[in-house]
């Protein structure tokens, strides 16, 4: 089994999950009392949300260089970003280390394939929604068509996930908003909703809407632990 290195903290209400998904798929595949073997960097979250804020995604990309620099060093065969938005700047990980590095978008599109799904939406902070390094991921490499939310609701989901979420408030009020987010981008054609932010799938759940949900921290880190005991 090979060691995954993880850049976490962003924020760690969904990191903690990544360390209960490694360990639960492992524990699925190989029974008995397995665990995943993981190195986790844990940034702090609010240098990198004043970051972000201030468009100041150069500064963001060389935190999370020296963080994978940091996880190669400490042994780690592979590297995975613990979050969808910081992957607009994946490219100053996977160009500074020797090691693999998984990208979120890609394990994504390959979950979304397997169903054969052409049309899907894609809900996340709006650097996520509205920037082109998740969406042409998916459109180019999978051939899949996205739907976003319009302004107003890009700006709802928008200040849920940062008002809230990453704060660990999770209310029956934002969860009904965003199911209706949701509904009105299934009238619009959505096979499937791609949970975009790794919080989102703590508000929301498949037993709340119609179509798929594509739970993205969990595909992740599940693609991470088929990679780790198959090579």
């Amino acid at each position: 089994m090979k060691t995954i290195g993880l850049i976490g903290g962003m924020s760690w209400e969904s990191s903690k999950l990544y360390y209960e998904f490694l360990n639960t798929k492992t524990k699925d595949i190989l029974g008995g009392s397995h665990s995943a073997k993981c190195i986790m960097v844990s940034v702090d979250f609010a240098a990198i949300e004043r970051l972000t804020f201030k468009g100041d995604w150069k500064a963001i990309g060389e935190l999370m260089k020296r963080a994978a620099q940091q996880l190669e060093r400490a042994g780690a065969d592979i590297i995975l970003l613990c979050t969808n938005t910081i992957h607009l700047v994946s490219h100053y990980i996977s160009e500074n280390v020797s090691i693999p590095f998984m990208h979120i978008a890609r394990t994504t599109g390959e979950s979304i394939k397997s169903l054969s799904l052409k049309k899907v939406a894609l809900l996340g902070t709006k650097f996520t929604m509205e920037k082109d390094f998740y969406t042409k991921t998916l459109s180019n490499d999978f051939g899949l068509e996205i739907l976003i939310p319009d302004t107003s609701d890009r700006q709802v989901v928008h200040d849920i996930i940062y008002n809230e979420l990453v704060k660990g408030q999770f209310t029956s009020a934002s969860k009904q908003k965003i199911i209706e987010v949701i509904k009105e981008l299934q009238k619009q054609g959505a096979q499937g909703v791609i949970l975009g932010c790794t919080e989102l799938p703590i508000l929301i759940s498949e037993l709340d809407i119609a179509i798929p949900i594509f739970d993205t921290g969990k595909i992740h880190a599940y693609k991470a632990i088929e990679w780790s005991i198959n090579n």
